[in-house]
């Protein structure tokens, strides 16, 4: 049997418990908590979605900034660093009492989630396993296991401290200094990762022009060559996939944030859009680990099609949910797209543009969530101007049928001097 290398699967659990504990303390936690935090601030739906829009603008709008600290201070820096702004914006969030603090704290909340989790977590795996699925699968799945677990952790909290929202914020301030520090102490140091990484491109290329020589069936697509940032945006598969990033961030960063809001008006409890929330994020879970189990054997661009058709039908579904029926298929429907769409677009822009020069092209895709973070805010106009979240979402639902169309036809980028294969797993276990 293979030797199992088991420092790699020990950075995937470190890293997979910080996407966990901060995801459970941000978007989808924020989005239970607002109706309490509005109610007591007397703020309009606008400023409550402007604030969620801040923070998904500042995900996505601060993504330039980890790939500057990696290349100059390395990883475990910016993982300090990062784990200083978020607790800090959860501080500002605990200590608001004005608008003015709210939207700070959810500022400074966006750039610790960019510098704690994605890009950093990338870069580090991607430098680590030569086939991503999986790791990323199982990566992935733990920001929505923490999407699952944060309305929960915001009723546990909120029911100890007898509904005072403010110690939740305080909570999740702690959670985030601990793995934090706790993921800075266990990553590798510059030297060791480059090393790692050279090794790991070594295989990568192995592998590949292996198969090249012994063509079969086909099956997922990988490059042989790594693009520059530079030759990746000259492509229109680039931005098909940047398309795809921004409208599962578009439905994902609204429905956080409003759904719970929409339902209530439409007559259901509290708790059963809450609920609802958790089971969405729990098919977040059963999508990534789909995806990351067969990531490798099949074309992520498939998943990627599933991806999408899935969020359209949840975002209509979510329109006009008011009983279980509707409000299950938007649960699945929209958790299992917005799953996929995360896991199939990063191993996409992987296997279609290379490793080395992955830290820059995946940093310029996350700088769209500072355009999808807009989703909120637009619902919380339309709600003030219509008296409902309905045509948000399907508006949504629309913009999502476009792109499902463009990948329809997307098809891997070619270039004169790049030498391509499709690839298949073969089995590892020799034979006597």
């Amino acid at each position: 049997m293979p030797k199992i290398e088991w420092r790699p699967w020990i950075l995937v659990s470190v890293f997979s418990l910080v996407l966990f504990m901060i995801t459970a303390g941000t978007y989808n936690a924020l989005g239970v908590v607002l109706p309490n935090m509005v109610k007591e601030e007397g703020w309009s739906w606008t400023e409550a979605g402007l604030g969620f829009t801040l923070l998904g603008a500042a995900t996505g709008g601060s993504s330039f900034i980890p790939p500057i600290l990696i290349r100059r201070v390395g990883v475990r820096v910016t993982l300090l660093c990062g784990t200083a702004v978020m607790a800090a914006g959860f501080f500002c969030l605990a200590e608001t009492h004005r608008a003015l603090i709210y939207f700070m704290g959810t500022t400074l909340c966006g750039i610790g989630y960019q510098m704690m989790a994605l890009i950093p977590g990338t870069h580090v795996l991607a430098a680590l396993f030569k086939h991503r699925a999986l790791p990323f699968g199982v990566y992935f799945t733990s920001a929505a296991l923490g999407g699952v677990a944060g309305p929960f952790v915001v009723f546990a909290i909120m029911h100890l401290s007898h509904d005072h929202w403010r110690m939740f914020w305080i909570a999740q301030m702690l959670a985030a200094i601990a793995v934090g520090v706790l993921c800075a102490l266990v990553v590798p140091g510059p030297a060791a990762l480059a090393r790692a990484s050279q090794q790991t491109d070594l295989e990568v290329a192995a592998e590949v022009a292996a198969a090249t020589a012994r063509p079969g069936r086909p099956g997922v697509y990988r490059t042989l060559v790594d693009w520059t940032a530079r030759e990746a945006v000259r492509t229109p598969q680039f931005y098909v996939l940047l398309a795809a990033y921004f409208g599962h961030l578009l439905i994902g960063a609204t429905v956080a944030s409003v759904s719970v809001a929409h339902l209530t008006q439409r007559g259901v409890t509290v708790a059963v859009a809450g609920t609802m929330l958790s089971i969405q994020a729990l098919m977040q879970t059963a999508g990534r680990t789909f995806g990351g189990l067969i990531g490798d054997l099949i074309d992520p661009r498939y998943l990627l099609l599933v991806a999408l058709g899935s969020l359209v039908v949840g975002s209509w579904a979510l329109s006009v949910a008011r009983d279980y029926p509707m409000m299950l298929l938007y649960a699945i429907g929209s958790g299992v797209g917005f799953g996929l769409a995360l896991l199939t677009a990063t191993v996409l822009l992987l296997n279609y543009y290379g490793r080395k020069h992955n830290l820059e092209i995946f940093s310029l895709t996350c700088l769209i969530g500072a355009v999808s973070a807009l989703g909120p805010t637009i619902g919380g106009t339309l709600r003030d101007l219509t008296g409902s979240f309905t045509s948000t979402f399907q508006l949504f639902a629309g913009v999502l049928a476009v792109i499902l169309v463009a990948v329809v036809f997307m098809r891997p980028p070619q270039r004169a001097s790049s030498h391509q294969a499709r690839i298949r797993r073969f089995p590892t276990r020799r034979r006597r």
